[in-house]
């Protein structure tokens, strides 16, 4: 029976949590390993439809997708979750909830490259006041971030595939996954 090990993306929006996934799956599933990707924007899209942003609403919907890992976690080898999770209680939950093969991975960039890549025009809506709660912009949802996590990726320098190289490596290091020599 599978366990999948779970690795917790973290970081503000625009950060490159799932471009970072996408990759690292893509290059798990090329050497047959089944790979789930819970994304939060996904997730809350189609599962958590009447959560808001508010600071609760976050922590219920970090809660409920760390509670659906540990309910999936037997059919994949591996799972990745891009989700901001931008409060350490949500995230230390999660670790309890799914430990011991849980790894926090904080994707970190500077606030400036966020702004410059957010397509969906999230950061100047919340500057300009018609979006309240954005998370690391308004006051009521800071940003924390993890003051140790298991890996810390720099997106504001490092290019994409670097980045998914780096993630693939740190998933073979941390799976008994490590014996196929292709991960």
């Amino acid at each position: 029976m599978k366990r999948a090990s779970i690795f917790w993306f973290t970081g503000l929006s625009g950060a490159g949590k799932t471009t970072i996934a996408l990759g690292v799956r893509k290059a798990l599933q090329q050497v047959g390993l089944s790979v789930a990707i819970f994304d939060g924007d996904d997730i809350r899209s189609r599962l958590h439809r009447d959560l808001g942003f508010s600071p609760e609403d976050i922590r219920l919907n970090n809660k409920l997708i760390a509670e659906l890992c540990a309910t999936e976690r037997e059919y994949y080898d591996v799972i990745l979750v891009p989700i901001i999770s931008p409060f350490d209680d949500s995230r230390r939950a999660a670790r309890k909830l799914l430990a011991p093969d849980f790894y926090e991975i904080h994707c970190d960039a500077r606030l400036d490259v966020v702004v410059s890549r957010d397509t969906k025009g999230l950061y100047d809506r919340a500057y300009s006041g018609a979006l309240d709660n954005m998370i690391g912009v308004s006051p009521d949802t800071p940003y924390e971030k993890p003051l140790n996590p298991d890996l810390r990726i720099d997106t504001s320098a490092m290019p994409v595939q670097g980045a998914v190289d780096l993630m693939r490596h740190f998933v073979s290091s941390k799976t008994k996954l490590e014996d196929n020599e292709k991960v």
